[in-house]
């Protein structure tokens, strides 16, 4: 996945607001299970837009870092490692959504890339 950060988490965000739309438009009535399914989804959405919110925290903060020579440069290192670490994350959200008419084939994990996952305490994989 060699694609722009920015642009997968729009796409994620215009997903999320699909996902709310459509759990809100649900009428669950008497049905449980419906109104179970409508909070689940949206509380997800809201999870998801926390999580995407934490993704630009450190990147915002690093921001007044820069008064001088020696803080400027612990502010790129920091920076530099957050993107590392959020574009994994990112790349999962959005795979989600690999089934939506907007979603680029690209994005697709190539065989080879794809981590292994780690068994889980169960004895799943997670």
């Amino acid at each position: 996945m060699r694609d722009n950060f920015e642009v997968k988490v729009e796409f994620l965000v215009a997903r999320l607001r699909e996902d709310e739309t459509a759990a809100s438009a649900l009428k669950p009535g008497k049905n449980v299970d419906v109104a179970r399914l409508q909070a689940r989804v949206l509380a997800d959405v809201e999870m998801k837009r926390k999580l995407l919110g934490w993704m630009y925290e450190p990147q915002e903060k690093v921001g007044d870092w820069g008064n001088s020579f020696w803080s400027g440069i612990a502010a790129r290192t920091v920076t530099e490692q957050w993107m590392k670490l959020r574009q994994p994350v990112i790349e999962e959200l959005v795979l989600a959504y690999a089934d939506h008419p907007d979603f680029p084939p690209e994005w697709l994990p190539i065989e080879d890339e794809v981590p292994v996952r780690t068994q889980s305490r169960v004895g799943r994989e997670s």
